[in-house]
C-alpha cells in the first residue's frame, strides 16, 4: 500500500467512525425469523424492511402487485408505506385490495403507514378519510405529514390547522401514531421536530448522504434524543436508484449501510418478486457495515457524493410531487 493510498484509507476509516452516531436498536427475530426494531417510543416493533407504496402502485399488473404484497407479509415484511397522492390514489387502492383479501387477514399482519399532503385542516381531514376508504381500513397505524421540504412547511402545518386536525383524528381513533417526511434539508427537519412531539420522521439515509447535507449526521441524533423514530428512505438514491444504476455502490451495500444507521426501518421500492426476495435475504442475514468494510465503502463513494449529483432530490424540485409543487406555487412537472 503506497503512502498516499494509506493516508486515504486512514482518512476514510476516521470518517467511518462518524458514520453511525449511535448503533441501531438491537434486532429481534419473531417466529418467522425476520428482524424487527422498536419504532421509537411507540411500543411497537416493526420489520426492518418497509415495502414502498409508490413503487407497488407503479406495477401495471395489479394482480402481481397484490401477490408481491402478500408474499412480503408472509416473509415477515409487515411494515407498508403509502401516500394519499401516489399515482392519484392508485397506490392506496391496490394496497387496500391486497390487505382486504381473504376476509382481511392480511390487514391484521400489517403495520400500515400512509401520508397526508395538505397543510389545511379541512383538506387534511378529507385526505385522511380518502386514505381510509382506499385502504379499506378503519384506522391508519402511522399517519405522516408529507414532503416537509421548505422552510415554511413547519409553520404552515401549525398555522393552517393541518397538524391540529391530524391530532384530532388521532383522538377519534382513526390514526394511531403521527410523523412527518421530507427529503430536502436536515435543517428543515430539525425545525419541524420542535413544533410537536412526533412519533416518527422519514428522511433520506444512504451512502451518499454521509457526505452531502447529511440527515444521518444532523437529524438522526436529534430525533433520537426526542424519542422520535427515524424511517430511512432513498437508500438507493431515490426512485431511479441512481446510486446503484451509476455504479457507485451495489444494492446490497446500500441497504446494509442504511440499516447500519440508527433507524427503525428502511423503506424500499420493490416492483418484482425477485427484488423482494433479494431484499428479504439481505435483511434476514443483516450484518452492519463497519470497520474496514465501511472505510472501503465510504472511500469508494466519496469522490461522487459531495456535490449531490446522486441526491438531486435535496437540491432541486424535480423530485417534489405535483401536489406539493402546486402547494408552494411551483410549476407542475412536464407530462
Amino acid at each position: 500500500m503506497s503512502d498516499e493510498t494509506r493516508r486515504e484509507f486512514l482518512a476514510a476509516t476516521a470518517a467511518a467512525a462518524l458514520a453511525t452516531p449511535s448503533a441501531p436498536a438491537q434486532e429481534k427475530k419473531p417466529a418467522d425469523g425476520f428482524p424487527t426494531r422498536p419504532l421509537g417510543k411507540t411500543g411497537v416493533n416493526v420489520s426492518i424492511l418497509c415495502l414502498g407504496g409508490w413503487h407497488i402502485g407503479s406495477i401495471k399488473d395489479k394482480d402481481e402487485a397484490v401477490k408481491i404484497m402478500h408474499a412480503a407479509l408472509d416473509q415477515g415484511v409487515t411494515f407498508f408505506d403509502n401516500c394519499w397522492d401516489y399515482h392519484d390514489g392508485g397506490s392506496e387502492e391496490v394496497m387496500g385490495k391486497a390487505l382486504a383479501a381473504d376476509g382481511g387477514k392480511w390487514r391484521k399482519k400489517c403495520f400500515l403507514m400512509t401520508k397526508v399532503c395538505s397543510r389545511k385542516g379541512p383538506e387534511v381531514r378529507k385526505q385522511i378519510e380518502d386514505s381510509l376508504r382506499r385502504l379499506q381500513t378503519d384506522v391508519i397505524d402511522l399517519m405522516q405529514m408529507h414532503e416537509i421540504n421548505w422552510d415554511n412547511d413547519p409553520e404552515w402545518v401549525v398555522e393552517q390547522g393541518g397538524l391540529a386536525e391530524v391530532l384530532k383524528m388521532q383522538k377519534e381513533g382513526k390514526v394511531r401514531f403521527v410523523g412527518y417526511t421530507g427529503h430536502k434539508s436536515p435543517h428543515i427537519h430539525l425545525k419541524m421536530l420542535t413544533v410537536h412531539q412526533w412519533d416518527t420522521v422519514q428522511c433520506p439515509i444512504n451512502v451518499c448522504d454521509h457526505f452531502y447535507r447529511s440527515f444521518a449526521k444532523e437529524l438522526v441524533p436529534a430525533a433520537k434524543k426526542r424519542g422520535t423514530a427515524v424511517i430511512g428512505m432513498k437508500a438507493l438514491g431515490g426512485g431511479q436508484g441512481k446510486i446503484v444504476k451509476e455504479g457507485v455502490a451495489t444494492a446490497e451495500e446500500c441497504l446494509r449501510f442504511a440499516l447500519t444507521q440508527d433507524v427503525a426501518t428502511v423503506v424500499s421500492g420493490m416492483v418484482s418478486m425477485d427484488e423482494l426476495t433479494k431484499n428479504v435475504a439481505t435483511c434476514r442475514n443483516f450484518k452492519p457495515v463497519e470497520g474496514e468494510e465501511l472505510a472501503r465503502l465510504l472511500a469508494k463513494v466519496k469522490p461522487e457524493a459531495g456535490d449531490g449529483r446522486h441526491e438531486r432530490f435535496k437540491s432541486t424540485i424535480d423530485f417534489d410531487g405535483p401536489y406539493h409543487r402546486k402547494q408552494h406555487g411551483f410549476a407542475e412537472p412536464p407530462k
